[in-house]
């Protein structure tokens, strides 16, 4: 997994490159958790996300949970497997997903 993270003023951009599974949602939680002080809106771009686990997804509630009380969250350009996994689970209808 790769995070690249970027921040213009009180808008972050997360871009995450790979897996966000078991063995890396941990430091994608983190990472996240460090990075929303100020943030207003918050995107996810996974155009180079391969793969999100149950762990996966609990990191983007955690970080849902940051933005209601602070701004809005996106998540865009997610792959047909990723957009299933959040149909089957029904996180379709809590993220706002473009």
């Amino acid at each position: 997994m790769n995070i690249i993270k970027n921040r213009d003023n009180d808008k972050l951009e997360i871009i995450i490159e790979g897996s966000l599974d078991t063995i890396t949602a941990p430091e994608a939680e983190e990472e996240v958790k460090s990075s929303l002080d100020g943030v207003k809106e918050l995107i996810f771009d996974f155009v180079k996300l391969d793969y999100i686990s149950s762990s996966g997804l609990r990191v983007l509630l955690l970080a849902q949970k940051i933005m209601k009380n602070q701004g809005s969250m996106i998540i865009k350009n997610a792959n047909e497997m990723v957009m299933e996994v959040f149909e089957v689970t029904g996180f379709i209808d809590i993220l706002n997903i473009e």
